[in-house]
């Protein structure tokens, strides 16, 4: 070893993990780093993304570009340097809204009402028409290696398949949230030969979705779609959804019971039969396209080899826009969602234009749009990304942290599939912060944000949010965020003006800071646990 690797050696973090124990040692220049975290930064780049000017940052607008503008201004500043499209800081993102015209479905020779169905809009195809039987696959889940498959036994090429949104009760709630997905149910279907998914309802009070104001993809370069969740292929032409009163005669026409049939699935028993009825669609689709950006930025790594593989930080820098007043207040600004996320991803670059070594992974800055409108940001830039595909190694995501507390504990969505769950472990140790479970199950966090998009394309992923732990020893802090969140979430309320614990900021930043580093210190790439659900996605 010659002496400037052993210089370069003792000036990295030294990380111990001996036996069970979680015990890390950073070097000086981190720790000083670290604790220079400014929590007034953190204050004042939420107050610049979330103010009116931006007006709710809309992927599109022109207070969208504010923000890009912003944040690729504050990376430059950092000595970030560019990795987006052709030596820029931007990936194109060619959005195209797609609105729904005169959608028809006649069931056995009977015309539907109107507000009886919804048909989504097809964002390449405007004209068009289907046909076919229908057929009833429970879940529309096919997992055979957790003991579960609603397609098994069932033939359903050239059919409409109808299903329940669920989950068996046994899948875990990362599980159930994969699965639940739409994307995954159109995948799963159109893998076995369906023609259409129509999401069925088994409460008569449900209410339909609404949507008319239009439903959003990614087209590429070449005009095909690259990323959506209400469209999968040409095969699967129909997308849509049953109200309760043409769901129920059908399924009472089979022989079966509707108000029986969600128990039966929950417990893990498939509920899969024909349905002796024909289904034919007819609808128009017109589009609006959209140009919006991610911005890309990068610190190289120390390391010859490593250098060529990359941790990537993200956050998603979109949100709401303008929309229905509430309050008399129609900008839906965005602060904690996802003002504060951008934050804390500036946070963690700052730390990196701190420290002279550099880890020796490369880390990526990744702001991301589109993620309110189904992750498709991210979910292009996982598809394509603009560094070589296979260099992407791990992603560390940041949305809505939600900073309104102490940050005392913390839940890793995701990290319980891979390796990620060590450094996650080490981390949090090291800032005296316990790691616990998801707190809200059903809340299917795991997939409703950005770090999901990696893991679809076999990615290690996972989220950080905040744990139930609080200071007066009560552990009921999701009691606390509830109201929080009944008041300000996707609500022109949440601006600076609210409520924030800017400190609790500073502690994200170096939580996933130390969490990213790790992962770019460490020679062995992080790993899927063997058998997981997600290791040969």
């Amino acid at each position: 070893m010659n002496r400037k690797t052993i210089r370069l050696v003792l000036a990295l973090a030294t990380i111990t993990t001996t036996g069970f124990s979680q015990q890390i040692t950073l070097s000086p220049e981190i720790k000083t780093a670290l604790a220079g975290v400014s929590p007034d930064q953190i204050k004042a780049d939420i107050t610049y993304l979330a103010d009116d000017k931006l007006k709710g940052r809309a992927p599109g607008s022109d207070g969208y570009q504010m923000a890009v503008d912003y944040v690729t201004a504050q990376l430059k500043a950092l000595n970030v340097k560019p990795a987006g499209e052709d030596g820029t800081w931007l990936q194109k993102v060619r959005l195209r809204k797609a609105f729904i015209k005169d959608a028809q479905l006649i069931l056995n020779g009977v015309s539907a009402v109107a507000k009886s169905f919804v048909i989504y809009p097809n964002p390449i195809v405007d004209n068009m028409k289907a046909s076919g039987g229908l057929a009833f696959v429970g879940y529309g889940i096919s997992e055979p290696a957790l003991g579960y498959d609603d397609y098994g036994g069932i033939d359903v090429k050239g059919k409409i398949v109808v299903i329940l949104r669920g989950s068996p009760e046994k899948f875990s709630s990362s599980v159930a949230a994969h699965v639940m997905n739409s994307t995954q149910i159109m995948r799963v279907a159109a893998e076995h030969g369906a023609i259409g998914v129509m999401v069925g309802n088994a409460d008569s009070a449900a209410r339909m979705a609404n949507v008319s104001r239009g439903t959003y993809s990614i087209m590429d370069e070449k005009g095909d779609v690259s990323i959506s969740r209400t469209f999968y292929s040409k095969q699967l032409s129909v997308y849509g959804a049953l109200s309760y009163a043409l769901l129920n005669p059908l399924v009472k026409q089979a022989g079966k019971d509707l108000q029986a049939l969600p128990a039966l699935l929950k417990a893990g028993q498939p509920q899969s039969f024909a349905i002796n009825a024909a289904a034919n669609v007819a609808y128009t689709s017109t589009y609006q396209d959209i140009l919006s950006y991610n911005v890309i930025g990068k610190v190289e790594g120390a390391d010859a080899k490593l250098k060529k593989e990359y941790v990537v930080h993200s956050a998603h820098l979109d949100h709401l826009g303008v929309g229905a007043p509430v309050q008399g207040d129609s900008i839906y600004n965005g602060a904690h969602d996802n003002a504060s996320g951008v934050a804390s991803v500036l946070g963690i670059a700052k730390i990196y234009n701190s420290i002279k070594v550099k880890p020796k992974r490369s880390i990526l800055f990744v702001l991301m749009t589109g993620e309110e409108l189904g992750d498709l940001g991210s979910g292009y830039f996982a598809k394509h990304p603009t560094v070589p595909g296979k260099s992407l190694v791990a992603d560390v995501n940041t949305d809505m942290p939600t900073i309104i507390a102490p940050l005392l504990s913390v839940t890793a969505l995701g990290a319980e599939h891979s390796s990620l769950a060590k450094q996650v472990d080490q981390a949090a140790s090291y800032l005296d912060l316990s790691v616990e479970p998801d707190p809200e199950p059903k809340q299917a966090r795991f997939t409703r944000s950005d770090q999901y998009s990696f893991v679809v394309q076999g990615i290690p992923a996972l989220h950080i949010k905040y744990g139930s732990k609080t200071a007066d020893g009560k552990n009921n802090l999701n009691d606390i965020v509830a109201p929080w969140r009944a008041k300000y979430y996707h609500k022109p309320q949440d601006d600076i003006n609210g409520v924030f614990d800017f400190e609790a900021g500073k502690k994200y930043v170096q939580l996933n800071f130390i969490i990213g580093y790790l992962v770019a210190q460490e020679t062995a790439k992080p790993t899927w646990n063997a058998g997981d659900i997600f290791a040969t996605k």
